[in-house]
C-alpha cells in the first residue's frame, strides 16, 4: 500500500462561504500514482469543515440558512467573552460538520453519487486563505 500526502489551497469570504472543491480533489486523485484506494480530506483549523452536498444554488442557500437558524451568529457565546474575534458560532458550526471526509476511488475516479459534490464551508467571520490536506492511500 502506498500513501501520498497533498494539499489544495483556496481563498474564502467567510460567513458560511461554501466552496465546491470536487474538481480540485479530482485532479489530485487523477495526478497521483495510486490507482485505487481512499482519499482522506482534512481541514487544519477550527472554523472550517468539509462535507458533501448536491451543489446547486438553492440547496447552497438552504444550507446557509439552516446553519444560521440552528447556530445563529449573533447569539451570546462564552468564546466571544474571552476572545476578541467574535467567532464562537464558527467554532461550534465547524465542530458539528467536522474536519474530515473519506472518499473511495477506483481507476483514479472518486466513487461519488451522481449529484454529490465535495464542499469546504468557511464558518469564520472574515475572509481567509484556506487549505485542505489530502492523504491518498491504496495501490
Amino acid at each position: 500500500m502506498e500513501v501520498i500526502s497533498d494539499k489544495i489551497k483556496f481563498k474564502t469570504k467567510g460567513g458560511a462561504d461554501i466552496i465546491d472543491i470536487t474538481t480540485m480533489v479530482d485532479k489530485a486523485v487523477l495526478e497521483n500514482a495510486i490507482n485505487s484506494g481512499i482519499v482522506t480530506l482534512f481541514v487544519p483549523g477550527a472554523t472550517g469543515a468539509v462535507t458533501t452536498i448536491e451543489y446547486e444554488p438553492g440547496l447552497v442557500m438552504d444550507l446557509k440558512e439552516f446553519v444560521e437558524k440552528i447556530i445563529p451568529e449573533k447569539a451570546p457565546y462564552n468564546h466571544n467573552l474571552s476572545h476578541s474575534d467574535s467567532n464562537g458560532h464558527a467554532h461550534i458550526r465547524a465542530s458539528l460538520f467536522g474536519p474530515s471526509l473519506v472518499i473511495p476511488f477506483t481507476n483514479k475516479k472518486m466513487l461519488l453519487g451522481i449529484w454529490q459534490h465535495l464542499i469546504f464551508v468557511d464558518f469564520d467571520n472574515r475572509p481567509r486563505e484556506r487549505e485542505v490536506i489530502l492523504q491518498l492511500m491504496g495501490d
